[in-house]
């Protein structure tokens, strides 16, 4: 009989966990633990630095699948608002996340469930498939938070998407690479030690 979890159908590499309940709230106290601690990673980039915290986002999603994903994110949002100084820069509060920025943070919990999502049809497992859904998971991330930034601050559509968007653009490519990179990485070492054990 199969313990009650909330563990895809089509599993994902957290399903090589054994499957309950308990395991299911661990995994999403770690993803948002996860997303808190890449929050405050930034490395030098032209137009403007890298942050981890999407990087996060779409390794949670991958590998926790999407309700687990999604929920993870949820935490973190929650956590944050409340006032721990997980969000980055160690930022914290109710205004950060109905600030102008909110929209992104309430744009990590869909990303997160839809590349979780996808994750379930094993688009992370193959390197140029796992790009194509990283990528998708950080456009999910603007489709949410460039409206709410353009209402928050009153903003044109042009001027949106020149501060919203456009430099953040090759940071969001490189951190799909590397989360497809770990990802496809990490199922090969799952799939090393499942060979081994045959």
């Amino acid at each position: 009989m199969s313990s009650i979890s909330l563990a895809p159908s089509r599993p994902v590499l957290a399903d090589r966990l054994p499957r309950s309940i308990v395991t299911d709230a661990t995994l999403v106290v770690a993803g948002a633990a996860l997303t808190a601690g890449l929050a405050q990673v930034e490395i030098p980039l032209w137009p403007v630095p890298i942050t981890g915290q999407t990087l996060a986002v779409l390794l949670v999603g991958a590998s926790l699948g999407a309700a687990r994903g999604g929920l993870s994110m949820v935490l973190y949002a929650l956590v944050g608002a409340l006032g721990a100084p997980i969000f980055s820069d160690h930022t914290a509060g109710t205004a950060i996340l109905l600030g102008p920025t909110g929209g992104y943070i309430v744009g990590f919990v869909l990303a997160a469930a839809f590349t979780g999502w996808l994750a379930q049809r094993r688009w992370e497992r193959g390197l140029l498939r796992g790009m194509l859904a990283f990528v998708a998971g950080s456009g999910v991330v603007f489709l949410v938070g460039l409206p709410w930034l353009k209402v928050s601050l009153g903003l044109d559509w042009g001027t949106t998407i020149t501060s919203g968007l456009t430099p953040f653009i090759v940071g969001g490519v490189i951190k799909a690479v590397i989360a497809a990179l770990v990802l496809r990485g990490a199922w090969a070492l799952v799939d090393r030690a499942d060979t081994a054990k045959r």
